[in-house]
């Protein structure tokens, strides 16, 4: 029965706290039974509803005054007077915050619930009017005037009265597809003309003062009139609701729907708590009153904030400046990371991370000396070049590791649009804070580490030169005031610790690279590779693969053979893709419970890696006259070159292959263009030159080569081929010539010397400017070689050509 009645005319459990109940068949009281009822009675106040008689009401108590009446209830009759209150929010009413006409009611049933309230049910019996208050604490108590009913006889307009109300009733249930059919039983049920207009009375959707003024109206035909108007209104309202839900047009006139709307929006807001819009508002100013920001942020923020205040959020401007706030208040502006000034520990940490890099290390350790001993300075944009695989950027966050400041690293590798460094103006549909804003607000501190990788695979194209947005945030000068075009005003960078790191200098824009601070990065010797395995790579695939427990070892001469005859490379990536193939194959063994070997054997690393990629034998042949070996270097190190030469009859003609770049053949003519001046000195006859047709080729043609360094190379194995003289085995050379012959330096040695060494060679020869480049190579990664330096190429040639 009540969750019928609760469904009907849709009752708002917001607006109505009670569930009023009535029980059908209950009869109207006789005279006796009236004389019998108290006049002195105690008193409970109801907030939000009204009591009608004949109906059962379930409410639940919890005021002090209200328990103490109905203990006093129980001990004299159950009988309690029930009134409703004038204002709901009033916790503690007097005499003067009640209605002085109610509602004489019987406690039908009382529970003690478990968080201490009590519930009862009471049963309205005949309305009452206040006399005099005679008691106020601790519970209301008054002499009150019991209420007859005025009914009508033999009134016609009277029955037309209560058959429009019983009409206006089903109609609205009619219209109501969520509620039961059985309402409409329970309608036609009601014969007593009071029973149905309390019936109806208790459960319409109206304001409190209407049902009041209800209760106080003795004349039954009165009251009927004004329940009908009522429901006319609430039958209006259902209609509406379902021209609402129907999308289509009503018959009401536009003014008297939009107050029905904002009626029903003013209910569901006040449902969820409250306007959204002051919610989000309220949320942001709670927000910005703890936040550490200059001056012009925090007028910008109460300029929008006061702009936001004012608009509808339906508008397109609304979600476009709520995003702007809720950026500002993301950001950490003023928020920093203490330093961690310990140079011993950062140097710790450091070794620790990285095996070698002294110059690098070296270089972070004399910042935090300057750090700790200033206090402050503007952070250097440090930029660390070299091959791939060594470390670059897992260095960057060792240095945020070392000096206990937050990381985060921005890929710049194949960016090509402006606004990813700038960000959009916030106009546009889909704007966003630029890369550098959107990292910061990430991280939440205004001086981390910044990783700027691969600075040089920057891309360019009609929508922008990304590299160019670069110069400000690279700038020490410009970088305390960078400009977001999304946040509008100015940011200070100038705390952060940008590191970039790139595989080639001559792929970053000129007034960028000036920008930053170079750091070179040498690839890895053997010996350096064996001890990052076993310090960093083996640990971390032993885990990788659930093998930590498993005892398995590496010896030194396992890892060389992998290293030397397994990979071509500066770095370790290709080093650890090969020990975690080893990793794999041990894991499989386990799993299976085969026997495994703690040690790992060279025959174990051919059986799994199977046979050598690579092999030196090729360096270590002796060659044909005309072939000579030089030293290149690449973006991913350092790589041993063949020069090969062959001449042919014909009418001196000139043939470079190879995929060279110009660079390459011009120090390929220079070459031939010094022979052919000395040519007597080497007992050439000149005239073969007009006679023979001359080809120079470097293999592997697929892949592009240029730079001076192959000068002496080409006019060795140009001077071999002429002169019949093979070049000695295991000899490998580098350097620029010009056409006087002279030998000049040439860069990237270590990584050349470092592919020397892997291919066997034992003799190199180097301009002399290049010997101090030798020196900062660690003597044990060099053991074995000897170092030739020049300064002509007579010299050259005398070194390197055999006897015939």
């Amino acid at each position: 029965m009540k969750s019928m009645i609760d469904m009907m005319f849709q009752q708002n459990e917001q607006e109505m706290e009670f569930m009023p109940i009535v029980p059908l068949g209950e009869e109207e009281l006789n005279d006796e039974e009236k004389g019998n009822l108290p006049t002195d009675i105690p008193i409970i106040a109801l907030r939000n509803t009204v009591l009608f008689p004949n109906v059962v009401l379930p409410i639940t108590v919890s005021r002090e005054k209200s328990l103490k009446a109905i203990e006093f209830a129980n001990q004299h009759g159950k009988w309690i007077g029930v009134l409703a209150q004038k204002e709901i929010n009033n916790e503690d009413p007097t005499g003067d915050d009640i209605f002085l006409t109610g509602t004489l009611a019987k406690i039908v049933k009382q529970i003690k619930m478990p968080d201490g309230n009590t519930t009862l049910f009471i049963m309205g019996r005949m309305r009452f009017s206040i006399d005099i208050l005679t008691q106020s604490d601790p519970f209301f108590k008054a002499e009150v005037k019991l209420l007859d009913d005025e009914f009508p006889k033999n009134d016609s307009e009277f029955e037309a009265i209560m058959s429009s109300v019983r009409d206006y009733s089903e109609k609205i249930l009619t219209q109501s597809p969520n509620l039961p059919s059985e309402a409409g039983i329970v309608l036609r049920n009601i014969e007593q003309e009071s029973f149905l207009l309390h019936f109806i009375a208790s459960n319409i959707n109206a304001k409190l003062l209407d049902k009041q003024n209800l209760l106080e109206e003795n004349d039954v035909k009165k009251r009927g009139e004004k329940l009908l108007q009522l429901l006319q209104s609430e039958l209006q309202l259902v209609e509406l609701k379902n021209e609402i839900t129907n999308k289509t047009r009503g018959e009401l006139d536009k003014q008297q729907r939009e107050y029905f709307l904002q009626q029903q929006l003013k209910s569901i807001k006040d449902e969820l708590g409250g306007d959204p819009n002051e919610r989000e508002v309220r949320d942001l100013q709670k927000r910005a009153e703890g936040m550490k920001w200059p001056d012009t942020a925090r007028d910008l923020f109460q300029k929008n904030i006061q702009k936001l205040e004012r608009m509808h959020p339906s508008t397109p401007d609304y979600s476009v400046i709520y995003n702007h706030l809720d950026l500002m208040l993301d950001l950490p502006w003023e928020t920093y990371t203490p330093d961690n000034y310990d140079l011993k520990n950062a140097q710790a940490v450091l070794d620790n991370d990285h095996y070698g890099m002294e110059k690098i290390k070296e270089r972070i350790i004399e910042y935090l000396a300057v750090l700790k001993l200033k206090g402050d300075m503007k952070s250097p944009i440090l930029c660390f070049v070299g091959p791939p695989g060594i470390g670059k950027t897992s260095l960057g966050r060792s240095i945020a590791n070392a000096i206990n400041r937050k990381y985060v690293r921005l890929s710049l590798g194949g960016l090509h649009d402006e606004s990813e460094i700038r960000g959009h103006r916030k106009t546009y549909i889909g704007a966003m804070p630029g890369r550098i804003v959107q990292s910061l607000r990430k991280v939440k501190s205004a001086n981390p580490v910044f990783i700027l990788d691969e600075i040089d695979k920057i891309g360019r194209d009609q929508r922008g030169d990304p590299s160019s947005a670069l110069l400000e945030v690279l700038d020490p000068e410009q970088n305390s005031s960078f400009y977001d075009n999304y946040l509008e005003m100015e940011f200070d960078l100038s705390k952060v610790l940008f590191v970039a790191t790139a595989n080639s200098l001559a792929d970053i824009q000129p007034a960028l690279r000036d920008r930053l601070e170079i750091i070179q990065l040498s690839g890895y010797s053997i010996e350096e590779k064996t001890e990052i395995a076993k310090r960093h790579l083996i640990p971390k695939q032993k885990e990788l693969h659930g093998l930590v427990k498993t005892p398995l070892k590496f010896n030194d001469k396992v890892l060389q053979q992998i290293i030397q005859d397994y990979t071509r490379e500066s770095g370790v990536r290709e080093l650890d893709r090969l020990l975690a193939s080893i990793m794999r194959n041990t894991a499989k063994d386990v799993a299976m419970e085969h026997e495994v070997a703690p040690n790992i054997t060279q025959e174990k690393v051919i059986d799994i890696l199977g046979k050598s990629r690579f092999s030196n034998d090729v360096y270590q042949k002796g060659l044909p006259a005309g072939v000579a070996v030089g030293l290149a270097w690449t973006s991913v190190g350092g790589e041993i070159l063949f020069i090969e030469t062959n001449i042919s009859k014909g009418k001196g003609g000139f043939t470079i292959t190879g995929n060279l770049g110009n660079v390459m053949k011009e120090s390929a003519s220079t070459a031939l263009s010094f022979l052919k001046a000395h040519a007597s000195e080497y007992n050439i006859p000149y005239e073969l030159f007009d006679e023979s047709n001359i080809h120079i080729h470097v293999p592997e043609g697929a892949v592009p080569k240029d730079g001076p360094s192959a000068g002496i190379t080409m006019l060795t194995a140009l001077t071999s081929v002429f002169t019949k003289r093979k070049v000695k085995p295991y000899l490998a050379m580098t350097g620029e010539i010009t056409l006087r012959g002279q030998v000049l330096p040439v860069g990237g040695i270590k990584e050349k010397i470092l592919a020397a060494k892997r291919a066997g060679v034992k003799e190199i020869i180097l301009c002399q400017q290049n010997e101090k480049d030798i020196e900062e190579i660690n003597p044990a990664f060099i053991r074995g070689i000897k170092f030739n330096y020049v300064t002509e190429m007579s010299e050259v040639l005398e070194l390197a050509l055999m006897k015939r």
